[in-house]
């Protein structure tokens, strides 16, 4: 059975929310009603990338699950669930437990269909751009992929783990996953967004010396209100620390932050601007200097959900970073350029 529902629909640099239809779900997917759901800089980019082309976007929603597909068994209806990236389970990568670098991320992620093609939204019956990260989820109901949903208790905040589909999972994984500091390391991060606050609250909460990079004012200002000592560029950060997480994006940022690393430190990257860096290799190897990629946090989000939402309900401060709008609201959001802008589908 189809579902009537509201959505923002993308088209040519314009939001505008419409009427939708939701395909039922089928043997791998919910249905879900949305309460929350992040706007991050990825929806912005697709959305531009895409043009004309109506799409809807949308890639860290949470809710309640309304109805499931056949066979499926988790989630359960009544479940309230984060809703994060599509992977297929298959893969030699999914199956070693790197969800976030299958094999099939791309197609099944922004490829605008479902693995066989088909799109589970049509506005004014034409099926449109959908199934992003396998949600869509800038809207009051869903469509999602069963294994993308991530079961957190009925008394999280929607808009605080909503972000956790995404953004805050890349944060804080990247921490957790891949830098893995110990107690009383030093860790800058580069970057005061919703990704690198909220990673440099996760590495604070867990003993480590947390510095963050940041031009903005405004956020540098955010980021010492949550207790995290910020300066407005690299250069002044005093030396000795073995941990950086880069998410700028800038290549001129990486490669001063790879200088800057002490030997056999770490730069993790998950932002992406233009593609090239110029590296001194000579220094990345007589200083045994590590550089990683990281998607998505670089584990399992069934593992890494629910371990920031425990930080969370232990004092971790994650909703400080959240601005909550409308449904209707994107293009105010944008506007006013908050740390992390959270709609509330239903308002």
């Amino acid at each position: 059975m189809s579902t009537r529902t509201r959505a923002v629909v993308a088209t040519g640099g314009t939001f505008a929310v419409r009427d939708v239809e939701l395909e039922g779900p089928r043997a791998d997917e919910v249905l879900v009603r949305v309460e929350a759901v992040g706007v991050c800089h990825t929806d912005l980019l697709t959305a531009a990338a895409l043009g004309d082309t109506p799409a809807v976007l949308g890639h860290e929603g949470c809710g309640v699950v309304e109805a499931v597909g056949p066979g499926v068994v988790a989630p359960r209806v009544g479940d309230r669930v984060v809703l994060t990236y599509a992977a297929c389970g298959t893969c030699d990568r999914c199956r070693g437990g790197r969800r976030a670098y299958c094999r099939s991320s791309r197609r099944l992620n922004a490829s605008g269909a479902r693995d066989d093609g088909s799109s589970p939204v049509t506005v004014d019956g034409v099926a449109v751009h959908a199934a992003f990260f396998g949600q869509s989820s800038w809207a009051d109901h869903a469509i999602a992929r069963a294994d993308s949903c991530v079961v957190v208790g009925p008394d999280v905040d929607p808009a605080v783990a909503a972000p956790l589909g995404c953004g805050f999972l890349t944060g804080a994984g990247a921490v957790l996953e891949v830098l893995r500091p110990t107690v009383g390391d030093r860790v800058v991060v580069v970057g005061g967004g919703g990704v690198g606050l909220a990673a440099a609250l996760v590495a604070a909460h867990d003993g480590s010396v947390v510095e963050v990079v940041e031009t903005d004012a405004v956020r540098r200002d955010l980021a010492s209100r949550l207790g995290l000592p910020a300066v407005a560029s690299l250069e002044e950060v005093a030396p000795g620390f073995g941990h950086v997480l880069d998410t700028t994006g800038r290549p001129d940022v990486v490669a001063a932050a790879l200088r800057a690393v002490d030997s056999c430190g770490t730069v993790v990257a998950v932002g992406l601007g233009r593609r090239t860096a110029e590296i001194d290799l000579a220094d990345v190897l007589h200083g045994g200097k590590t550089l990683r990629g990281c998607i998505e946090g670089d584990g399992d989000p069934q593992v890494l959900v629910p371990a920031v939402l425990a930080r969370q309900a232990a004092g971790l401060g994650l909703g400080q970073l959240v601005s909550t709008y409308r449904l209707d609201e994107v293009d105010r959001a944008l506007a006013e350029r908050p740390v992390k802008p959270v709609l509330l589908p239903g308002t």
